[in-house]
């Protein structure tokens, strides 16, 4: 994907998904870009909610990098189209809450979805009918569990882990419930510029380093199976 995800391989495109909102999607995708500004990558964000949070941090931003774009889910692919020739590494989707077509267009563009849920029991709930989609389309998809209560796993963080487990897989890092994340997206920033040292930035971090290392090995399986293609017949009777 990049330099630090591995190779020359073309735009690895990232959606964040989920049927509720108030899950932090838009806050985790411009901190999640910035982190990978930060790392040397070249990040997008495509903000497809109407509502359009990722759009309006971008106008409170001083710095350009990395770039928001505010577009209609309906443009996403035409869109993806010119970020690819545009020498992009990550494009990371901001969705809506609840609206099908626009999720499932950002699901169907993805190299890999991102599910950020809170551990509460209607968050859990509520994910089913993605999982059941990208189960179908047979995506790479992950849970990430968002909004935890801090002060160390809570019973009720770990009970949420367990009910996700059994759901599909699950990013090994968590964010939990800071200030941070609140005063960096009203700042403009994202959080590893609003407080470079905190928590909630080394768990940003954490997160950005779990899903470029995911990204790589999707990269690894593709090109297996590729090489595998080019193999003659007679080599593997």
């Amino acid at each position: 994907m990049t330099k630090a995800v591995g190779g020359d391989a073309p735009v690895r495109i990232v959606s964040l998904v989920t049927q509720k909102g108030g899950t932090g999607k838009s806050s985790l995708a411009v901190s999640l870009a910035v982190a990978a500004a930060e790392s040397g990558l070249k990040a997008v964000v495509l903000d497809i909610d109407p509502q359009g949070t990722a759009e309006e941090w971008y106008k409170r931003r001083t710095a350009e990098a990395p770039a928001v774009h505010s577009i209609s889910w309906a443009n996403l692919s035409s869109r993806l189209y010119r970020v690819s020739q545009q020498g992009y590494d990550l494009a990371i989707i901001d969705t809506p809450g609840a609206d099908g077509h626009a999720a499932s267009e950002a699901m169907k563009e993805a190299h890999f979805c991102l599910l950020p849920v809170r551990p509460s029991f209607a968050d859990i709930e509520a994910s089913k009918v993605t999982v059941r989609y990208l189960s179908d389309q047979a995506k790479p998809f992950a849970f990430l569990l968002n909004q935890c209560p801090t002060g160390g796993r809570t019973s009720r963080t770990s009970n949420a882990r367990m009910a996700l487990q059994l759901l599909g897989r699950l990013c090994g890092s968590t964010l939990a419930h800071r200030s941070d994340h609140v005063d960096a997206l009203a700042s403009g920033l994202g959080v590893t510029e609003f407080n470079p040292h905190g928590k909630a930035a080394d768990e940003v971090r954490a997160v950005l380093q779990w899903l470029t290392a995911r990204l790589r090995k999707l990269d690894a399986i593709e090109t297996a199976d590729d090489e595998a293609e080019t193999i003659p017949l007679r080599a593997v009777v």
